[in-house]
């Protein structure tokens, strides 16, 4: 599993809990975090390059947890690698459609992910008919990536992105970042009870399971999975902030250096 910085830990989080016997590899790329505003080239190769360090590592699943790099990505991964890829878009796409009754969705992202038109892309393969405002937040993730989650920094930027999908009279808001169930309370709060929030993390957990038992290649429950780490930046930095957001010990954490990183060409 790899994202730009801790916000797939959201995602990990989900997985321990649905799929305790299995063992995880969460890299966070976050020397060259945030991902938001680099280029699709960028995203395409730093998605190659971690791709190819986890495939050596001998895993069986890779879970693209960033939805910049899955909507930039993610098509060329899936041809490129013989290992299964799973991408951080279609899951909170459809779970969007499933819950909206106005058929009006708002989608929170990032500048890259907004700019793909991949939440639209996908809910529309869902449902034509359905209206889809996106809304950007360049800042919004580097906030929570540095232990932001409850400062006034933080709200007015909430409410300042959250404004134009309220005019819209959106019914369902795609958390369209990893990052921004670590403020969910926030937006909840903001956008009204009355508005779904959807965190594709939990969606993503399901495909997981999905897929590894559809493949048969899932653990048995007689076991403990264990999970390790992987970082490019610094490693206490990541560990700490990575604790407290993934409320667990982050125990086996190692430093990669990118520039060691090869892509599959």
């Amino acid at each position: 599993m790899f994202d730009s910085g801790i916000g797939g830990l959201t995602v990990l989080h989900e997985c321990l809990v649905a799929m305790p016997a299995e063992d995880f590899v969460y890299f966070g790329d976050t020397l060259r975090f945030p991902y938001g505003s680099r280029t699709q080239d960028e995203l395409r190769l730093f998605a190659r390059q971690i791709a190819t360090f986890l495939e050596r590592t001998g895993v069986k699943l890779i879970v693209v947890a960033c939805n910049s790099a899955t909507a930039a990505a993610l098509p060329a991964l899936q041809e490129q690698f013989e290992t299964p890829m799973i991408g951080a878009v279609m899951p909170g796409a459809r779970a969007a459609v499933q819950s909206s009754r106005s058929r009006r969705i708002g989608v929170l992202a990032t500048p890259a992910t907004v700019a793909s038109g991949s939440y639209v892309r996908a809910v529309h393969s869902l449902d034509m008919g359905i209206d889809v405002y996106q809304e950007a937040c360049p800042d919004l993730a580097t906030y929570i990536q540095e232990g932001e989650v409850a400062s006034r920094e933080v709200l007015d930027a909430v409410k300042r992105y959250t404004g134009p999908l309220k005019q819209r009279a959106v019914d369902v808001v795609i958390m369209g970042s990893t990052h921004y169930p670590h403020v969910a309370p926030m937006l909840q709060r903001v956008m009204g009870r009355g508005v779904t929030l959807v965190s594709p993390a939990a969606e993503i957990a399901l495909e997981v399971e999905e897929t590894l038992a559809r493949q048969d290649v899932a653990q048995g429950d007689d076991r403990e999975g264990e999970y390790r780490f992987c970082c490019t930046g610094d490693v206490e930095t990541f560990r700490a902030v990575g604790a407290r957001f993934l409320q667990m010990p982050l125990e086996s954490v190692e430093r990669v250096d990118p520039a060691a990183l090869e892509p599959r060409v």
